[in-house]
């Protein structure tokens, strides 16, 4: 994959200049696309005609290691990695500047290009609209969705507790986002329950760029798998964990 967005690359800064941070943050937010503009649909990603990357994460002692694992349907037809050095602790709201530069290098090793990439980690759900998903998906102006454990911001409009697998809710802008107040930014998804006991939380997905909140939510749920977290994160977190152990 090659970086389109090269100004726009998270690069080793002082950790002191959050603001410079946040402000090309608003800036990856204004190029942004939050609409569907892709070549593929929920339905060729189950069908297993689309190619689907998960990314994560894994941080041994002082470095960060990015998975990258590439799927058609449920095989595996790609990985990539990178490992970097980490300096800059983890502060809310600037993962991509944390996380990033790893990511951004393990993506430009692939050498095909993935019709959709989801991340372990906020797009638009988040304070200034540009989470990891929306920072690393504006870089290389490739279709992106956010899919995240937890809400960092916003509001749910319906209570997310006791969901039955399937549901959704909508995610709201809240005072605390750059989005206007009430725009819909994403969703929580239940994509696993207890029959008995619904004690599984909700994940929070989004758009990171070029794909709808509404569809984001719709191809996470094509990218199957037995488990909460989607198959192709699911398998890039096996992946990161095993570069980690090998370090």
């Amino acid at each position: 994959m090659d970086v389109v967005e090269e100004r726009f690359r998270p690069r080793d800064v002082d950790t002191d200049s959050q603001e410079e941070m946040k402000a090309m943050q608003t800036e990856i937010a204004g190029a942004a696309v939050f609409t569907d503009a892709i070549d593929f649909t929920p339905d060729s990603i189950r069908e297993g005609e689309a190619l689907v990357a998960g990314v994560d994460q894994a941080f041994p002692e002082d470095r960060a290691v990015s998975a990258v694992v590439v799927l058609r349907g449920a095989e595996v037809v790609a990985r990539a990695s990178a490992v970097t050095q980490q300096s800059m602790p983890y502060v809310p709201g600037l993962l991509a500047f944390r996380e990033g530069p790893p990511v951004i290098s393990a993506l430009e090793s692939l050498e095909i290009d993935p019709d959709l990439v989801v991340f372990d980690g906020s797009g638009r759900i988040h304070y200034r609209e540009a989470g990891i998903a929306t920072h690393a998906g504006v870089c290389f102006d490739t279709p992106a969705i956010g899919v995240a454990k937890s809400l960092l911001c916003g509001r749910a409009r319906e209570p997310t507790d006791e969901l039955a697998a399937g549901e959704t809710v909508p995610i709201e802008a809240d005072d605390s986002m750059t989005a206007p107040n009430g725009t819909v930014v994403g969703y929580a998804h239940q994509s696993r329950q207890f029959p008995d006991s619904k004690r599984i939380n909700p994940l929070y997905v989004s758009s990171g760029h070029r794909v709808s909140a509404e569809t984001a939510t719709e191809s996470l749920t094509a990218c199957g798998g037995e488990y909460k977290l989607p198959r192709p994160i699911r398998l890039a977190d096996q992946y990161a964990d095993e570069l980690k152990s090998e370090l």
